[in-house]
């Protein structure tokens, strides 16, 4: 019965997703140095050098004072660094950090590589927009 209500809730089976998605994460993150949040945060300054903290934490779903921890610490490792201008904290890519980059792109392609081998690309594309959609809607965005 137990194993049931297991099966048919959201919550359990959303945390167990996460930590077997997550260990394949960090596993393929591991060649760069850094977890894959950390990896994700410059990929996103990659993307749009001078990005705000504010956009940052928008598109990483995370909270300011996540953001605010995780650029210490990657301003700490010289791979990243904040330009103040006025209110503004916009957040750049040392030298250092776009030596990674390239490491960086290969982690996620492995990752993505890995889960479509067991899921098939098609399903783990599929299941990948339906869960950004799912999330967008408990959120009430859309």
């Amino acid at each position: 019965m137990l194993e049931n209500y297991l099966k048919e809730c959201l919550y359990f089976t959303a945390n167990r997703l996460s930590r077997i998605v997550a260990k394949m994460a960090e596993e393929e993150f591991r060649i760069s140095g850094l977890s894959p949040t950390y990896a994700y945060l410059l990929m996103a300054v990659y993307d749009k050098e001078g990005i705000s903290q504010k956009e940052l934490g928008e598109i990483l779903h995370l909270n300011p004072s996540t953001i605010t921890r995780f650029i210490e610490k990657l301003t700490a490792k010289n791979l990243i660094y904040n330009k103040v201008e006025g209110r503004l904290s916009l957040i750049y890519t040392t030298e250092k950090g776009r030596e990674l980059e390239e490491t960086i792109y290969k982690c996620w392609m492995n990752l993505r590589r890995r889960y479509s081998d067991i899921l098939g690309e098609k399903e783990g594309d599929e299941l990948t927009l339906r869960l950004d959609q799912v999330s967008n809607q408990l959120e009430n965005k859309e």
